[in-house]
C-alpha cells in the first residue's frame, strides 16, 4: 500500500499537463470543501447537510506546468425519486469522461454500505486511475487514521481496485491539500491549458449565484428540507442610470419549495429568516462578482417538483 505524505521528486523535463479529475464519495464526504481548498476560492457550495451539490461545478487549479480541472459531482446514493436517479446518471456520465477519480472517504467514519456501493461502481470503471482520499483527518488521532488507511487498502484488494495513491488530507486545516494536487497532476494527460489563466470555474454566473442563495437558504433549516429547495435566478441586470463608479446589479431570484407548509420554515417569523438568507447570500454574491448587488428574493411553491419531469427541466435539472 502506498500512502503518500510527501511530494514525489519532480523530473527535470517540463511537460505541460491538463485534464479533469472528479471527486466522488457518499454525500457529505467533504468533496466540495476539498474542491474549494484546492482552487483557493469558494466555487462549490458547501453545507453541513448531505446532497447539496446539484450541478457539475468545475474548479480550476492553475500551475505553471499544469492545469487541473476539478469536476464536483453530486453524492452517489440509492435513489428514491426521479431527481435522485437523474443525479446518479450525472455522476456516472462524469466518471466516464474524466482522467482521474478521487474517492473521498471521511477519516472519522468507518467504511459503510454507502462507501461499498460506490467502490463497487468504481471497480467496474477499468481504465481510469483512482486515488483514495481520506478527508477530515483533523477530526481523528493517528491510530484511527492508520486503521482507516488499512481498511481502504483492504477494500481495494477485495474489489480488485488498484489505488494509484492513498492520500490523507484535511481541507479545512489545509493539510496535504497541495500534495494532493502534486499527486493528481502526473495522472493527467500531456497537453496545453484548457481554460484561460484567470478562470476558476466554468459555471455560468447565474448558476453560481443560484447555488449561493440555495446554500444560505439551507443554513439552519430543519433536516427535512434540503432536497426540497431549488433556486432559479430569473434575471441579473445592471441598474440603469447609475454612475460608472457606483454600479449596482439587480438580481431577482425565486426560491422554490415543494409544499405550502414549507413556506413558513424558509420565510421565518415576520420574514426574519428570509431576510437573513438575503443578507448572507448577497455578501457571498458580491464577493463572487466583485460588484454591489440588490437582491430580490421570493419564495414560491412548485408542488412535488422532484418527481415531476416537466418541473425538473424548468428548474434546470
Amino acid at each position: 500500500m502506498s500512502v503518500r505524505t510527501q511530494s514525489s521528486e519532480q523530473s527535470g523535463e517540463t511537460v505541460h499537463r491538463a485534464g479533469f479529475a472528479c471527486f466522488v464519495g457518499r454525500p457529505n464526504a467533504g468533496k466540495s470543501t476539498l474542491t474549494n481548498a484546492l482552487v483557493g476560492q469558494k466555487v462549490a457550495i458547501t453545507s453541513n447537510r448531505p446532497q447539496t451539490t446539484r450541478h457539475t461545478v468545475r474548479g480550476i487549479v492553475h500551475r505553471p506546468d499544469a492545469q487541473l480541472i476539478l469536476v464536483d459531482t453530486p453524492g452517489l446514493h440509492k435513489p428514491r425519486t426521479l431527481l435522485g436517479e437523474r443525479l446518479n446518471d450525472v455522476v456516472r456520465a462524469t466518471w466516464a469522461e474524466v482522467d482521474v477519480i478521487g474517492f473521498c472517504l471521511p477519516a472519522d467514519q468507518k467504511l459503510g454500505p454507502g462507501d461499498r456501493f460506490i467502490a463497487k461502481e468504481l471497480a467496474g470503471i477499468k481504465r481510469t486511475p483512482k486515488v483514495a482520499i481520506v478527508t477530515k483527518t483533523d477530526l481523528v488521532d493517528s491510530k484511527a487514521l492508520a486503521e482507516q488507511l488499512i481498511a481502504i487498502d483492504q477494500l481495494g484488494k477485495e474489489l480488485g481496485i488498484e489505488w494509484a495513491e492513498i492520500v490523507p488530507v484535511s481541507a479545512t486545516g489545509g493539510e496535504q491539500v497541495e500534495l494532493l494536487a502534486d499527486l493528481l497532476i502526473p495522472l493527467m494527460p500531456e497537453g496545453p491549458a484548457l481554460y484561460p489563466e484567470g478562470d476558476l470555474t466554468d459555471e455560468p454566473e447565474q448558476v453560481m449565484v443560484a447555488e449561493l442563495i440555495r446554500e444560505a437558504a439551507l443554513e439552519g433549516v430543519r433536516d427535512e428540507l434540503p432536497h426540497s429547495i431549488a433556486v432559479v435566478v430569473e434575471e441579473m441586470l445592471p441598474r440603469e442610470d447609475r454612475p460608472a463608479d457606483k454600479p449596482l446589479l439587480d438580481i431577482h431570484a425565486n426560491v422554490f419549495i415543494e409544499r405550502p407548509s414549507q413556506k413558513g420554515i424558509i420565510i421565518g417569523p415576520k420574514g426574519k429568516r428570509l431576510k437573513e438568507v438575503g443578507i448572507k447570500s448577497r455578501q457571498q454574491i458580491e464577493a463572487l462578482l466583485g460588484t454591489p448587488v440588490f437582491l430580490d428574493l421570493h419564495v414560491k411553491v412548485a408542488k412535488d417538483w422532484q418527481r415531476d419531469p416537466k418541473q425538473l427541466r424548468r428548474l434546470g435539472f
